[in-house]
């Protein structure tokens, strides 16, 4: 059991605490007690050490440029139906060649799951756009009508977002300025994904962290298991419920 323990910790890059490593032992047909899971790994030393480091938050307000949406969303960001609350943002890493890089991701709220995302040098409206694009044909037939949240950012106000999403008919749902918790399942990500791959490592290059960020956002939806998720990760999830649903 201790190799075991050791095994699934160093997997997940010690990304892993105890509850979590208790879900991926009964996934693989161990029953054990989450107590005896934590006192196993506090003997072998396993606990995660990443270095939290606060970074300048990127923020793509600039005032009223174009459309600002109601907040249709309201923090109701639960849903039973996939593909029906949609929401995104961007945020920056700092790289060792002197750029940043930048990401567009698009989730859907009834799993976690990053439908699709956009990785540039800079917050161009062609970082956003093309996520849009990728998960419109997603979403495009889904049973329910689909909206899509973000913050009050350019991108988001600009003629050629909403417009694109009045063509398709979804509807926009905007935050309040300057309130991160009215979108805190995209801030949730985001603080998830700099703490496991970004916060602690050393700085590396555009590329290479691009192919970083894109092993880890595979990573994240089709292995990286969630307790909220009856402990599936949010692919696993998606496929189990929609074969219940069949």
């Amino acid at each position: 059991m201790e190799e075991l323990i050791q095994s699934i910790f160093e997997e997940h890059n010690g990304n892993y605490g105890y509850r979590r490593i208790q879900l991926e032992l009964k996934n693989r047909g161990f029953e054990v007690n989450h107590k005896k899971v934590q006192r196993i790994m506090n003997k072998l030393g396993l606990k995660g050490d990443k270095f939290r480091l606060k970074l300048r938050k990127y923020s793509s307000y600039k005032g009223t440029t174009g459309t600002v949406a109601k907040n249709l969303i309201n923090r109701r960001f639960y849903t039973n139906v996939c593909h029906q609350k949609l929401t995104t943002d961007i945020t920056e890493f700092k790289c060792s060649d002197g750029v940043k890089l930048y990401l567009n991701p698009i989730m859907d709220m009834f799993n976690g799951e990053i439908l699709s995302f956009g990785i540039s040098m800079r917050p161009t409206l062609e970082l956003a756009m093309k996520p849009l694009e990728e998960a419109l044909e997603i979403v495009r037939d889904s049973k329910f009508r689909t909206t899509i949240h973000s913050d009050q950012g350019w991108h988001y106000q600009h003629t050629k977002w909403v417009n694109t999403l009045r063509k398709n008919k979804v509807f926009q749902s905007m935050s309040r300025k300057g309130n991160c918790l009215d979108n805190s399942p995209m801030e949730n990500f985001f603080g998830l994904l700099k703490q496991e791959m970004y916060y602690g490592e050393s700085l590396c290059a555009f590329d290479e962290l691009r192919k970083r960020m894109e092993e880890y956002i595979n990573y994240y939806n089709n292995k990286r298991i969630k307790q909220k998720l009856a402990g599936m990760s949010p692919v696993q999830y998606r496929t189990h419920t929609s074969q219940l649903a069949a």
